[in-house]
């Protein structure tokens, strides 16, 4: 099938999952015409040829925070300058690839194009398990308001969808009909490093600098091995402080060895890295970022299932705690069990099999 697949760029989690659904679309013999904005394009055009560059939301954080009032302003006026060109950017496409059904990872101006000629559309992320499932009040404890806005944007983002395939390693009752929920989809270094996974001395800590300043002196006064990635972003080599901290430049090999060998995770509720602890058996901390609503109720249902815990804050108290507990954490980690990626390609298969014959 001819297939136009949109990515949105927020995040580099949309990149990495669709990387590896579009890695599975082109060995099937589809033929896919890629849009995606931000840093998934530029992610995607390392790996794919034709990767149409297309304007993307994006956020704007300080402290661990969404700045709302800044993200709104910056996107209002990104919009209004890069629409004619997206518009153009379309037509061009209409009339050169006529896709025959669209795949859209939370990306609105593919979801658009299929709408507008009324092509079969598939939406393929972890986003929409917010809108089309059913969650405890209990688990939405104190950000229920915040909670209902999140949802109404992720369901008005992509809404009457032919279906929707959701991402995820925790199952909360469907709401929504043309809805199924599958395994996280991992790249396949992930798959590849559960052979040699094994629970080490380190922990592995994935944070921005700017994201928590106290970060750094809990974990020196913690006395074990850190591998820290993300707090020092112009390293070229490691930089070892305190005897026991390692700063370390960011490396897709390294960072996955880290991963896998770590005896825990210290992160923030990137749904991406959490199903990736998950799948590894790591047991993670997790710090979302104040007003990433989503990454709350992910770090939430980490807790809930019992493969971690999450904070909103991290004090050398809370890192000892999280240490006392990985016993338990492992023990429940023990009984998850994934099958790679067999499940949500085969689901896909299906899925554009009843697109192909017009039934989907």
């Amino acid at each position: 099938m001819r297939l136009l697949y949109g990515v949105v760029g927020e995040g580099m989690g949309h990149a990495i999952r669709s990387r590896v659904v579009l890695e599975h679309l082109f060995a099937q013999g589809h033929d896919v015409e890629i849009m995606a904005s931000s840093r998934a394009a530029d992610y995607l055009a390392k790996r794919f040829p034709e990767v149409h560059r297309i304007h993307g939301l994006h956020i704007i954080y300080d402290e661990n925070r969404v700045r709302r009032g800044a993200t709104l302003l910056t996107n209002a006026l990104d919009i209004s300058a890069a629409l004619p060109s997206q518009i153009r950017a379309y037509f061009k496409l209409v009339e050169d690839f006529k896709p025959q059904a669209v795949i859209s990872d939370f990306e609105s101006f593919a979801y658009f194009y299929a709408k507008l000629h009324r092509l079969p559309i598939v939406s393929v992320d972890n986003m929409q398990v917010l809108s089309r499932c059913t969650h405890d009040p209990e688990l939405l404890k104190g950000i229920r308001t915040e909670f209902e806005l999140i949802r109404a944007f992720v369901a008005s983002k992509l809404p009457f969808c032919d279906h929707y395939m959701i991402a995820t390693f925790f199952h909360p009752e469907l709401r929504r009909d043309n809805t199924t929920l599958v395994p996280p989809i991992l790249r396949p270094e992930i798959l590849a490093a559960k052979a040699r996974a094994r629970t080490g001395d380190h922990l592995l800590v994935y944070q921005t600098a700017e994201g928590h300043s106290g970060l750094t002196s809990a974990l020196a006064e913690l006395g074990i091995p850190c591998r820290i990635y993300g707090m020092r972003r112009d390293l070229t080599a490691d930089l070892v402080e305190n005897e026991t901290l390692t700063y370390r430049p960011f490396n897709e090999e390294t960072f996955i060895e880290d991963l896998a060998t770590a005896r825990g995770v210290v992160s923030g509720g990137s749904f991406t890295l959490m199903g990736e602890c998950v799948y590894l058996h790591k047991p993670m901390l997790s710090v979302p970022v104040v007003g990433q609503i989503e990454q709350v109720v992910n770090s939430r249902y980490l807790e809930k299932v019992g493969y971690g815990r999450t904070v909103e804050h991290v004090d050398a108290a809370v890192l000892r705690e999280f240490l006392d507990e990985l016993p338990r954490y492992q023990a429940n980690l023990a009984s998850y069990q994934q099958d790679g990626n067999t499940v949500a390609m085969s689901t896909l298969d299906a899925l554009l099999d009843r697109a192909a014959a017009g039934v989907l």
